[in-house]
């Protein structure tokens, strides 16, 4: 990387969304400058570098832009080629696998996590058997491989392992056990956790769960 590169990260510490970034950077060794953004106070610079959503993260890459976690993930390791480990493979069909299980991940895990700890009843119920489902089918994907990128964290395996983070908050609100209902998924999630890019980019799983229960205090008070 040139000495006159600049590259920023904007991010909230506890978004899932923002960790893989921080993953990305840390596997491929690349040096930038962390901004934590007040999400409850969002600041003049975020709302400029994403006028369109007005989230994090943001990497700023040479005072450029770019938004929406997977869309850096791919820029990261185009930009960076050079740099091990690529996150998707050379071969076309592997890319397109990794996008489509990447993609399902991001549009419905999220989501589907959030009936757990903000709905209440069957809403609840709901959010944990959507839960169970989509880490089941993506147990399934995952196979006897080590990791879904292989022998490396590809995107799929960066995408996922944030929310490694916050499966004590879904069991803890849901009453439930990943490790009971997806054995092989905790066992990736654990190999995943003796990786030093992994292990130093996701916050501790109990100020996940202690900042959730404000955050559900905070909303229900409104």
């Amino acid at each position: 990387m040139m000495n006159d590169e600049e590259v920023i990260l904007v991010n909230f510490w506890s978004s899932p969304f923002g960790c893989r970034v921080k993953i990305a950077m840390e596997e491929k060794g690349i040096p930038y400058k962390y901004i934590e953004e007040d999400l409850f106070n969002k600041s003049s610079f975020l709302s400029a570098i994403n006028p369109v959503h007005k989230k994090v993260p943001v990497l700023v890459h040479n005072h450029k832009p770019i938004c929406e976690s997977l869309n850096i993930l791919e820029y990261v390791d185009e930009i960076w080629s050079d740099r091990s480990p690529r996150f998707l493979a050379s071969d076309p069909h592997q890319r397109a696998q990794a996008r489509f299980w990447a993609n399902f991940i991001d549009r419905e895990l999220y989501e589907a996590s959030q009936k757990i700890y903000i709905g209440k009843g069957e809403e609840q119920v709901v959010g944990k058997n959507e839960v169970l489902r989509i880490l089941k089918l993506v147990e399934g994907e995952l196979g006897d491989k080590p990791f879904f990128g292989g022998d490396n964290l590809g995107l799929v395996d960066i995408t996922l392992v944030p929310f490694y983070s916050r499966f004590y908050t879904w069991e803890t609100f849901g009453k439930f056990s990943i490790e009971e209902e997806c054995p092989g998924l905790m066992a990736w999630a654990k190999r995943c956790m003796q990786k030093e890019s992994v292990a130093k980019s996701l916050p501790d799983p109990l100020k996940t769960y202690n900042f959730i229960l404000e955050l559900n205090k905070y909303y229900y008070k409104k």
